[in-house]
């Protein structure tokens, strides 16, 4: 289903796993992306979260750890993506995108009212909205914070000082939809959520979790389908595989733990190399779509 959502109803899931047709796919447009924004709403706020309680409580301290770290990264990136997006929602080019783009800022805040509603009424840290962000920004690490507070804030920054920078969008967008949501976000939620549900642990915020990933593959389908059209500019495509090979190597050190070796790690269980294939799998598979060859810019 996550496939489906990037692709018209001229394509299918098994197009994706072909590079021989994935520069042909057709993405779904913004128009179509918000229509099916409205067939696909959500509550964070009607999430049972009571067994969730008992299924902590039960949970041993390295357990809690471990996960509370896990999900640190995207409490904080959720609020971080909502304060920063007003750039990208003035620099619509079509009415049809700029409705997509605020449907996208509204997804953002209500992600992030799902972890603050799970850290209060689960993890027990019973104070303030903004004193429990800050707890979580704590525990992440020094490549989230250069990711998030410095790549994506200043893309944000040059978006709102001209909303018409082309250079500007596409920078935007490379960051926060190809690699913070399309590289990031989506291999986490993959990973955690399999483990939850392996365990048969934390059922309200799992739910919860795989809304949020159905929002943002909405999200990433839009950031490839912009992409995609910017593409057919040949200095589009160099600009797109210059800035991803400035932020991969920052974003590859965000998904290690903390105090484990860069080179090999594991995470909830699962090794550094599964968790690595699966992130740049997906990229290099959407980077094919859109027409960037990053291998051959690298050279």
């Amino acid at each position: 289903m996550a496939h489906l959502l990037e692709l018209t109803t001229q394509g299918d899931v098994g197009t994706l796993a072909d590079p021989a047709k994935l520069g042909a796919i057709r993405l779904m447009d913004p128009q179509a992306l918000y229509e099916l924004w409205e067939r696909q709403p959500w509550s964070a706020h009607a999430i049972d979260l009571e067994r969730d309680r008992a299924d902590w409580a039960a949970l041993s301290a390295q357990d809690k750890q471990d996960i509370a770290w896990s999900l640190s990264s995207f409490f904080v990136g959720e609020e971080r993506v909502t304060t920063q997006f007003s750039g990208l929602v003035m620099a619509y080019e079509t009415q049809s995108e700029e409705a997509f783009l605020t449907t996208q800022q509204v997804d953002e805040a209500r992600h992030a009212q799902h972890f603050d509603r799970f850290y209060d009424q689960v993890l027990g840290l019973d104070d303030t909205f903004e004193r429990r962000l800050e707890a979580a920004r704590r525990q992440v690490s020094a490549d989230f914070l250069t990711l998030f507070d410095g790549h994506l804030v200043e893309a944000g920054r040059a978006l709102i000082a001209d909303p018409r920078d082309l250079g500007a969008k596409v920078d935007f967008v490379t960051t926060y939809h190809m690699v913070i949501e399309g590289t990031l976000a989506l291999t986490g939620q993959h990973f955690i959520t399999r483990t939850f549900e392996e365990l048969d642990i934390l059922p309200g915020f799992t739910a919860g979790f795989r809304r949020i990933a159905t929002d943002e593959h909405r999200h990433v389908a839009y950031g490839t389908w912009f992409l995609q059209q910017k593409a057919a500019d040949p200095g589009i495509r160099r600009r797109i595989a210059e800035r991803l090979m400035v932020l991969l190597p920052t974003a590859a050190g965000v998904l290690v733990p903390p105090g484990a070796d860069p080179r090999h790690w594991t995470l909830l269980g699962y090794d550094s190399e599964e968790i690595n294939a699966f992130a740049f799998t997906a990229l290099s598979r959407r980077l094919k779509v859109i027409g960037v060859d990053l291998a051959a810019a690298a050279a």
